[in-house]
Protein backbone atom coordinates (compact mmCIF):
# COMPACT_ATOMS: atom_id res chain seq x y z
CA UNK A 1 0.00 0.00 0.00
CA UNK A 2 1.20 3.59 -0.63
CA UNK A 3 2.78 5.29 2.36
CA UNK A 4 0.40 7.55 4.29
CA UNK A 5 1.46 11.22 4.51
CA UNK A 6 2.13 11.25 8.26
CA UNK A 7 3.86 7.88 8.61
CA UNK A 8 7.00 8.41 10.67
CA UNK A 9 5.44 11.24 12.70
CA UNK A 10 5.00 10.53 16.42
CA UNK A 11 2.38 12.41 18.40
CA UNK A 12 2.20 12.29 22.21
CA UNK A 13 -1.14 13.48 23.50
CA UNK A 14 -2.11 14.36 27.07
CA UNK A 15 -5.73 14.39 26.00
CA UNK A 16 -9.20 14.00 27.35
CA UNK A 17 -12.80 14.64 26.35
CA UNK A 18 -13.36 15.74 22.73
CA UNK A 19 -11.28 18.56 21.23
CA UNK A 20 -7.75 17.13 21.51
CA UNK A 21 -8.78 13.52 20.75
CA UNK A 22 -10.58 14.72 17.61
CA UNK A 23 -7.44 16.49 16.40
CA UNK A 24 -5.13 13.55 17.10
CA UNK A 25 -7.46 10.93 15.64
CA UNK A 26 -7.32 12.78 12.33
CA UNK A 27 -3.52 12.76 12.52
CA UNK A 28 -3.70 9.01 13.14
CA UNK A 29 -6.03 8.62 10.14
CA UNK A 30 -3.18 9.97 7.99
CA UNK A 31 -0.62 7.56 9.43
CA UNK A 32 0.83 9.33 12.47
CA UNK A 33 1.68 7.24 15.50
CA UNK A 34 -0.45 8.70 18.30
CA UNK A 35 0.46 7.73 21.87
CA UNK A 36 -2.49 8.64 24.06
CA UNK A 37 -1.41 9.23 27.67
CA UNK A 38 -4.23 8.37 30.07
CA UNK A 39 -4.69 8.39 33.82
CA UNK A 40 -3.89 5.07 35.52
CA UNK A 41 -7.14 3.27 36.26
CA UNK A 42 -10.10 4.92 34.53
CA UNK A 43 -8.13 6.60 31.77
CA UNK A 44 -9.65 9.42 29.72
CA UNK A 45 -12.84 10.42 31.53
CA UNK A 46 -14.68 10.42 28.18
CA UNK A 47 -14.56 6.62 28.39
CA UNK A 48 -17.29 6.93 31.03
CA UNK A 49 -19.67 9.29 29.25
CA UNK A 50 -22.02 6.42 28.34
CA UNK A 51 -22.02 2.68 27.64
CA UNK A 52 -23.95 2.68 24.35
CA UNK A 53 -21.38 1.05 22.01
CA UNK A 54 -20.76 -2.51 23.20
CA UNK A 55 -20.46 -1.13 26.73
CA UNK A 56 -18.23 1.76 25.68
CA UNK A 57 -18.75 5.49 25.29
CA UNK A 58 -20.00 6.67 21.90
CA UNK A 59 -17.71 9.71 22.13
CA UNK A 60 -14.66 7.61 22.95
CA UNK A 61 -15.21 5.10 20.15
CA UNK A 62 -15.68 7.92 17.65
CA UNK A 63 -12.54 9.82 18.67
CA UNK A 64 -9.87 7.29 19.56
CA UNK A 65 -9.33 4.66 16.90
CA UNK A 66 -5.80 3.95 15.64
CA UNK A 67 -4.13 5.17 18.86
CA UNK A 68 -1.87 3.52 21.42
CA UNK A 69 -2.99 3.88 25.04
CA UNK A 70 -0.32 4.42 27.71
CA UNK A 71 -1.37 4.87 31.31
CA UNK A 72 0.93 7.24 33.20
CA UNK A 73 0.83 9.42 36.29
CA UNK A 74 2.59 12.45 34.84
CA UNK A 75 2.68 14.16 38.24
CA UNK A 76 4.97 11.49 39.69
CA UNK A 77 8.76 11.61 39.21
CA UNK A 78 8.72 8.25 37.46
CA UNK A 79 5.91 9.35 35.20
CA UNK A 80 7.70 12.56 34.31
CA UNK A 81 10.81 10.60 33.39
CA UNK A 82 8.78 8.38 31.05
CA UNK A 83 7.12 11.42 29.51
CA UNK A 84 10.44 13.15 28.90
CA UNK A 85 11.77 10.05 27.17
CA UNK A 86 8.67 10.02 24.98
CA UNK A 87 9.02 13.68 24.09
CA UNK A 88 12.69 13.31 23.22
CA UNK A 89 11.73 11.30 20.13
CA UNK A 90 8.30 12.82 19.45
CA UNK A 91 7.38 15.30 16.73
CA UNK A 92 4.24 16.74 18.34
CA UNK A 93 2.82 17.13 21.83
CA UNK A 94 -0.90 17.85 22.11
CA UNK A 95 -2.51 18.67 25.43
CA UNK A 96 -5.86 19.93 26.67
CA UNK A 97 -5.15 19.73 30.38
CA UNK A 98 -7.00 21.86 32.93
CA UNK A 99 -6.27 25.61 32.94
CA UNK A 100 -2.70 26.26 34.07
CA UNK A 101 -1.85 22.56 34.49
CA UNK A 102 0.64 22.39 31.62
CA UNK A 103 2.62 25.33 32.99
CA UNK A 104 2.61 23.90 36.52
CA UNK A 105 3.98 20.63 35.15
CA UNK A 106 6.71 22.35 33.17
CA UNK A 107 4.98 21.49 29.90
CA UNK A 108 4.35 24.98 28.61
CA UNK A 109 5.36 25.77 25.05
CA UNK A 110 8.36 27.93 26.03
CA UNK A 111 9.68 25.43 28.59
CA UNK A 112 9.39 22.53 26.17
CA UNK A 113 11.09 24.53 23.42
CA UNK A 114 14.16 24.82 25.65
CA UNK A 115 14.28 21.06 26.33
CA UNK A 116 13.01 19.79 22.97
CA UNK A 117 13.61 22.45 20.30
CA UNK A 118 12.27 20.33 17.42
CA UNK A 119 9.02 19.45 19.22
CA UNK A 120 5.82 21.09 17.98
CA UNK A 121 3.47 21.78 20.86
CA UNK A 122 -0.28 22.26 20.54
CA UNK A 123 -2.21 23.49 23.55
CA UNK A 124 -6.03 23.49 23.52
CA UNK A 125 -7.73 25.58 26.18
CA UNK A 126 -11.10 27.10 26.92
CA UNK A 127 -10.36 30.81 26.62
CA UNK A 128 -6.63 30.96 25.84
CA UNK A 129 -3.57 30.82 28.07
CA UNK A 130 -3.45 34.60 28.55
CA UNK A 131 -6.09 37.22 29.14
CA UNK A 132 -8.74 37.67 31.82
CA UNK A 133 -10.28 34.20 31.44
CA UNK A 134 -7.11 32.12 31.16
CA UNK A 135 -7.89 30.22 34.38
CA UNK A 136 -11.58 29.67 33.66
CA UNK A 137 -12.93 26.20 32.94
CA UNK A 138 -14.80 25.78 29.68
CA UNK A 139 -17.07 23.09 28.30
CA UNK A 140 -18.85 22.94 24.97
CA UNK A 141 -22.27 24.23 26.07
CA UNK A 142 -20.70 27.05 28.09
CA UNK A 143 -18.71 28.19 25.06
CA UNK A 144 -21.79 27.96 22.85
CA UNK A 145 -23.44 30.34 25.31
CA UNK A 146 -20.51 32.76 25.65
CA UNK A 147 -20.06 33.11 21.88
CA UNK A 148 -23.75 33.80 21.34
CA UNK A 149 -24.46 30.60 19.41
CA UNK A 150 -27.29 29.60 21.75
CA UNK A 151 -28.93 33.01 21.31
CA UNK A 152 -29.25 32.21 17.59
CA UNK A 153 -30.45 28.61 17.88
CA UNK A 154 -33.90 27.37 18.78
CA UNK A 155 -37.41 28.72 18.45
CA UNK A 156 -38.55 32.33 18.93
CA UNK A 157 -39.80 31.30 22.37
CA UNK A 158 -36.78 29.33 23.60
CA UNK A 159 -33.05 29.22 22.79
CA UNK A 160 -31.38 25.85 22.33
CA UNK A 161 -27.86 24.47 22.19
CA UNK A 162 -26.59 22.91 19.00
CA UNK A 163 -27.12 19.16 19.25
CA UNK A 164 -23.47 18.24 18.67
CA UNK A 165 -20.30 19.50 20.39
CA UNK A 166 -19.49 22.24 17.90
CA UNK A 167 -17.07 24.19 20.13
CA UNK A 168 -15.00 21.06 20.76
CA UNK A 169 -15.19 20.03 17.10
CA UNK A 170 -14.19 23.51 15.90
CA UNK A 171 -11.22 23.60 18.26
CA UNK A 172 -10.18 20.09 17.24
CA UNK A 173 -10.30 21.01 13.56
CA UNK A 174 -8.18 24.15 14.07
CA UNK A 175 -5.71 22.17 16.20
CA UNK A 176 -5.45 19.55 13.43
CA UNK A 177 -4.89 22.12 10.67
CA UNK A 178 -2.52 24.11 12.89
CA UNK A 179 -0.39 21.04 13.59
CA UNK A 180 -0.24 20.17 9.88
CA UNK A 181 0.86 23.75 9.15
CA UNK A 182 3.52 23.60 11.86
CA UNK A 183 4.82 20.27 10.54
CA UNK A 184 5.05 21.76 7.04
CA UNK A 185 6.93 24.81 8.32
CA UNK A 186 9.34 22.69 10.34
CA UNK A 187 10.00 20.60 7.25
CA UNK A 188 10.69 23.67 5.08
CA UNK A 189 12.43 26.01 7.56
CA UNK A 190 13.54 23.81 10.45
CA UNK A 191 11.58 25.97 12.91
CA UNK A 192 9.15 24.21 15.27
CA UNK A 193 6.46 26.73 16.15
CA UNK A 194 3.89 26.19 18.91
CA UNK A 195 0.19 26.05 18.11
CA UNK A 196 -2.44 27.40 20.49
CA UNK A 197 -6.20 26.97 20.05
CA UNK A 198 -9.06 27.90 22.36
CA UNK A 199 -12.60 26.62 22.17
CA UNK A 200 -13.89 30.17 22.50
CA UNK A 201 -11.81 31.61 19.66
CA UNK A 202 -12.48 28.62 17.40
CA UNK A 203 -16.24 29.04 17.75
CA UNK A 204 -15.91 32.83 17.61
CA UNK A 205 -14.58 32.38 14.07
CA UNK A 206 -17.67 30.38 13.16
CA UNK A 207 -19.83 33.26 14.44
CA UNK A 208 -18.52 35.55 11.69
CA UNK A 209 -21.70 35.96 9.63
CA UNK A 210 -24.17 36.71 12.47
CA UNK A 211 -21.56 38.88 14.19
CA UNK A 212 -21.10 41.08 11.11
CA UNK A 213 -24.85 41.13 10.47
CA UNK A 214 -25.53 42.30 14.04
CA UNK A 215 -22.65 44.78 14.32
CA UNK A 216 -23.39 46.56 11.05
CA UNK A 217 -27.17 46.30 10.79
CA UNK A 218 -27.91 46.91 14.45
CA UNK A 219 -30.19 43.86 14.56
CA UNK A 220 -29.34 40.36 15.72
CA UNK A 221 -30.69 37.56 13.48
CA UNK A 222 -33.86 36.15 15.00
CA UNK A 223 -34.26 32.60 16.24
CA UNK A 224 -36.42 30.89 13.63
CA UNK A 225 -36.05 27.20 14.42
CA UNK A 226 -34.98 25.18 11.39
CA UNK A 227 -35.49 28.12 9.05
CA UNK A 228 -32.64 30.36 7.89
CA UNK A 229 -32.47 33.58 9.89
CA UNK A 230 -31.59 35.86 6.95
CA UNK A 231 -32.83 33.99 3.84
CA UNK A 232 -36.40 33.02 2.85
CA UNK A 233 -37.92 30.70 1.89
CA UNK A 234 -35.35 28.42 3.48
CA UNK A 235 -36.47 25.76 5.90
CA UNK A 236 -38.92 22.89 6.63
CA UNK A 237 -42.44 22.41 5.34
CA UNK A 238 -44.87 19.53 5.93
CA UNK A 239 -46.18 17.71 2.89
CA UNK A 240 -49.68 16.20 2.65
CA UNK A 241 -48.44 12.78 3.81
CA UNK A 242 -46.89 14.23 6.98
CA UNK A 243 -43.29 14.05 5.76
CA UNK A 244 -41.13 17.13 6.36
CA UNK A 245 -39.20 18.48 3.38
CA UNK A 246 -36.67 21.31 3.57
CA UNK A 247 -35.90 23.64 0.70
CA UNK A 248 -33.28 26.34 0.24
CA UNK A 249 -33.65 29.34 -2.05
CA UNK A 250 -30.23 30.96 -2.52
CA UNK A 251 -30.82 33.68 -5.12
CA UNK A 252 -33.39 35.45 -7.28
CA UNK A 253 -32.90 33.03 -10.17
CA UNK A 254 -33.86 30.11 -7.96
CA UNK A 255 -36.73 32.13 -6.52
CA UNK A 256 -38.14 32.72 -10.00
CA UNK A 257 -37.89 29.03 -10.90
CA UNK A 258 -39.48 28.05 -7.60
CA UNK A 259 -42.44 30.35 -8.22
CA UNK A 260 -42.96 29.13 -11.79
CA UNK A 261 -42.43 25.39 -11.32
CA UNK A 262 -43.29 24.60 -7.71
CA UNK A 263 -45.85 27.24 -6.81
CA UNK A 264 -47.27 27.48 -10.33
CA UNK A 265 -47.32 31.26 -9.98
CA UNK A 266 -44.54 32.83 -12.07
CA UNK A 267 -45.70 36.46 -11.50
CA UNK A 268 -45.15 36.05 -7.73
CA UNK A 269 -41.40 36.20 -8.35
CA UNK A 270 -41.62 39.90 -9.27
CA UNK A 271 -44.33 40.82 -6.77
CA UNK A 272 -43.01 43.83 -4.84
CA UNK A 273 -43.62 42.00 -1.56
CA UNK A 274 -41.13 39.25 -2.46
CA UNK A 275 -39.01 40.50 -5.37
CA UNK A 276 -35.71 40.55 -3.46
CA UNK A 277 -34.14 38.59 -0.63
CA UNK A 278 -34.56 41.17 2.12
CA UNK A 279 -38.24 41.62 1.17
CA UNK A 280 -38.85 37.90 1.44
CA UNK A 281 -37.24 37.83 4.88
CA UNK A 282 -39.24 40.86 6.04
CA UNK A 283 -42.48 39.13 4.98
CA UNK A 284 -41.41 35.66 6.02
CA UNK A 285 -44.71 34.73 7.70
CA UNK A 286 -46.79 35.79 4.68
CA UNK A 287 -44.47 33.94 2.32
CA UNK A 288 -44.36 30.83 4.49
CA UNK A 289 -48.15 30.67 4.44
CA UNK A 290 -48.12 30.58 0.64
CA UNK A 291 -45.41 27.92 0.47
CA UNK A 292 -46.96 25.80 3.23
CA UNK A 293 -50.33 25.83 1.48
CA UNK A 294 -48.75 24.44 -1.68
CA UNK A 295 -46.94 21.72 0.27
CA UNK A 296 -50.25 20.60 1.79
CA UNK A 297 -51.42 19.82 -1.76
CA UNK A 298 -48.51 17.47 -2.47
CA UNK A 299 -47.00 14.30 -1.11
CA UNK A 300 -43.32 14.51 -0.17
CA UNK A 301 -42.37 12.59 -3.32
CA UNK A 302 -44.38 14.97 -5.50
CA UNK A 303 -42.91 18.01 -3.76
CA UNK A 304 -39.33 16.75 -4.14
CA UNK A 305 -39.93 15.98 -7.83
CA UNK A 306 -41.11 19.55 -8.48
CA UNK A 307 -38.26 21.06 -6.47
CA UNK A 308 -35.77 18.95 -8.41
CA UNK A 309 -37.38 20.06 -11.68
CA UNK A 310 -36.95 23.69 -10.59
CA UNK A 311 -33.37 22.92 -9.54
CA UNK A 312 -34.10 24.06 -5.98
CA UNK A 313 -32.00 22.32 -3.32
CA UNK A 314 -34.03 20.20 -0.92
CA UNK A 315 -33.72 17.51 1.73
CA UNK A 316 -35.75 15.29 4.00
CA UNK A 317 -35.67 15.87 7.75
CA UNK A 318 -33.91 12.64 8.67
CA UNK A 319 -33.59 11.05 12.07
CA UNK A 320 -30.17 9.88 13.26
CA UNK A 321 -31.17 6.31 12.43
CA UNK A 322 -32.07 7.39 8.88
CA UNK A 323 -28.71 9.15 8.59
CA UNK A 324 -26.97 5.93 9.69
CA UNK A 325 -28.66 4.07 6.84
CA UNK A 326 -28.28 6.89 4.30
CA UNK A 327 -27.99 5.67 0.70
CA UNK A 328 -25.15 8.11 -0.06
CA UNK A 329 -22.93 6.58 2.65
CA UNK A 330 -23.67 3.08 1.41
CA UNK A 331 -23.49 4.02 -2.27
CA UNK A 332 -20.08 5.64 -1.86
CA UNK A 333 -18.75 2.78 0.28
CA UNK A 334 -17.96 5.04 3.22
CA UNK A 335 -18.27 2.47 6.02
CA UNK A 336 -15.47 0.32 7.43
CA UNK A 337 -15.30 -2.08 10.38
CA UNK A 338 -13.11 -0.98 13.30
CA UNK A 339 -12.25 -3.06 16.33
CA UNK A 340 -12.98 -1.96 19.90
CA UNK A 341 -12.47 -3.69 23.26
CA UNK A 342 -16.19 -4.56 23.22
CA UNK A 343 -16.37 -5.79 19.64
CA UNK A 344 -16.31 -4.42 16.08
CA UNK A 345 -18.19 -1.28 15.09
CA UNK A 346 -18.91 0.53 11.84
CA UNK A 347 -16.86 3.68 11.29
CA UNK A 348 -16.94 6.28 8.55
CA UNK A 349 -13.90 6.94 6.42
CA UNK A 350 -12.36 10.39 7.02
CA UNK A 351 -14.03 13.09 4.88
CA UNK A 352 -10.76 14.18 3.24
CA UNK A 353 -8.15 11.64 2.16
CA UNK A 354 -5.57 12.20 -0.59
CA UNK A 355 -6.44 10.25 -3.72
CA UNK A 356 -4.99 6.78 -4.03
CA UNK A 357 -4.42 6.36 -0.29
CA UNK A 358 -6.28 4.22 2.23
CA UNK A 359 -6.65 5.94 5.63
CA UNK A 360 -5.63 4.13 8.76
CA UNK A 361 -8.64 2.57 10.52
CA UNK A 362 -7.07 0.59 13.38
CA UNK A 363 -8.81 -0.47 16.62
CA UNK A 364 -9.90 1.69 19.53
CA UNK A 365 -7.56 0.85 22.44
CA UNK A 366 -8.44 -0.42 25.89
CA UNK A 367 -7.11 1.63 28.81
CA UNK A 368 -3.35 1.12 28.99
CA UNK A 369 -3.39 -1.53 26.28
CA UNK A 370 -0.02 -0.43 24.90
CA UNK A 371 1.69 0.62 28.13
CA UNK A 372 4.22 -2.22 28.19
CA UNK A 373 5.03 -2.06 24.48
CA UNK A 374 5.57 1.71 24.57
CA UNK A 375 7.81 1.45 27.62
CA UNK A 376 9.83 -1.36 26.07
CA UNK A 377 10.38 0.83 23.00
CA UNK A 378 11.81 3.47 25.37
CA UNK A 379 14.30 1.00 26.84
CA UNK A 380 12.47 -0.09 30.01
CA UNK A 381 12.91 -3.76 30.80
CA UNK A 382 10.37 -6.03 32.50
CA UNK A 383 11.70 -5.34 36.00
CA UNK A 384 11.62 -1.58 35.50
CA UNK A 385 8.06 -1.76 34.16
CA UNK A 386 6.99 -3.88 37.12
CA UNK A 387 8.55 -1.37 39.51
CA UNK A 388 6.72 1.52 37.86
CA UNK A 389 3.46 -0.39 38.05
CA UNK A 390 4.02 -1.27 41.70
CA UNK A 391 4.70 2.39 42.45
CA UNK A 392 1.39 3.50 40.92
CA UNK A 393 3.08 5.31 38.03
CA UNK A 394 1.30 3.19 35.40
Amino acid sequence: MPRLPLEGITVVSLEQAVAAPFATRQLADLGARVIKVERPGPGDFARGYDESVHGQSSYFVWLNRSKESLTLDIKSPGGREVLERLLADADVLVQNLAPGAAHRLGLGAAELADRHPSLITCGISGYGTTGPWADRKAYDLLVQCETGVVSLTGSPEEPAKVGISIADIAAGMYAYSGILTALYERRTTGVARPVEVSLFEALAEWMGSPAYYTAYSGNQPKRVGAQHATIAPYGPYDAADGTTVLLAIQNDREWAAFCAVFLGDAPLATDERFHKGSSRVARRDELNAIVAARFRELTAAEAVALLDEAKVANARLNSVAEFWDHPVLAGRDRWRDVGTPGGPVKALLPPATPGGLTPRMDPVPAVGEHTDSVLRSLGYDADAISALRAGGVL
